[in-house]
């Protein structure tokens, strides 16, 4: 076990009601279920469970996202989480669970006025974007509110990069569409999660390119990470790449005895597994 802890930079809501609604009993998510072998996950636990199962692992603090998540097939939402159901996990383990709102365009400027409630009344460290269902591209206008918002809070904004493993179109999560954002907002922190996979070698252009724009690994097991990906942040991207689940995607055991298997650097893993998210989310 490492002698820091180490963060995780986006777990999903693990709660026996979260849980129940958003995977056992959400049919557009059941093939995900089965096909990524999260079967052993779908249990549900109190914060003070799972608290106890991070403990185990090292696994000090975790980002929750309140998802705002539209299916792309019916055109209705898939996921619609309230901030209240994010913020009482937060309120039983402050210093352990960090909430991050989730941005939903429809709600115009009143949903940039909620993220600056989430932030500035209810503690929530950063925004986070699933852009997929909605149609739309991360450099659509229809955001650039919700990034100046963020730049004001000086809070980041996580943004699903990659393919999308649910049945929505994967081409808006191609990295290059972060460069205008980046260029637009030099003052926003944007961390690219999922890798930016399968546009690996793209994805790192932009986090090398911008000072402002970092990647995270969540939803990808580290034993299946690109190999440009491990060189990066394991030599000129340290620093620069950050630890995630995405759980209950990846298990958090699994997911950190991975890690141990790629023979970082020790700086290198301290920065992946700690010190990036520690600075970029401002938590030490």
């Amino acid at each position: 076990m490492a002698d820091y802890p180490i963060i995780d930079t986006w777990c999903n809501l693990f709660t026996p009601a979260s849980i129940n609604k958003n995977y056992i009993n959400n049919p557009e998510m059941a093939h995900i279920v089965k096909w990524w072998g999260m079967q052993g996950r779908m249990r549900g636990w109190t914060p003070q469970e799972f608290a106890e199962l991070l403990d185990a692992v090292g696994v000090a603090t975790v980002f929750v996202p309140a998802w705002q998540m539209r299916s792309w097939k019916f055109q209705a939402m898939l996921w619609d989480m309230a901030i209240e159901e994010v913020t009482e996990v937060m309120a039983a383990d402050p210093k352990r669970y960090k909430g991050m709102f989730g941005i939903n365009p429809h709600h115009k400027m009143e949903g940039v006025r909620a993220l600056e409630r989430a932030v500035k009344d209810h503690g929530f460290i950063c925004a986070h974007l699933h852009h997929y269902g909605f149609g739309l591209r991360p450099d659509d206008k229809v955001f650039f509110p919700f990034y100046a918002k963020c730049v004001e809070l000086d809070v980041p904004v996580m943004i699903q990069m990659g393919h999308s493993a649910e049945f929505m179109p994967s081409d808006p999560g191609r990295p290059i569409y972060l460069d205008d954002i980046a260029l637009y907002f030099p003052d926003l922190k944007i961390v690219a999660a999922h890798t930016g996979w399968p546009w690996v070698e793209e994805m790192i252009a932009m986090a090398w390119k911008h000072p402002n724009l970092y990647i995270s690994t969540t939803a990808h097991s580290p034993k299946y990470w690109d190999p440009s990906l491990v060189r990066f942040l394991n030599s000129r991207g340290k620093g620069k790449v950050m630890f995630g689940t995405d759980f209950p995607v990846l298990s958090h055991a699994e997911s950190v005895a991975a890690v141990d298997q790629l023979e970082l650097k020790q700086d290198a893993r301290k920065a992946l597994l700690h010190d990036t998210a520690a600075r970029v989310f401002k938590l030490d």
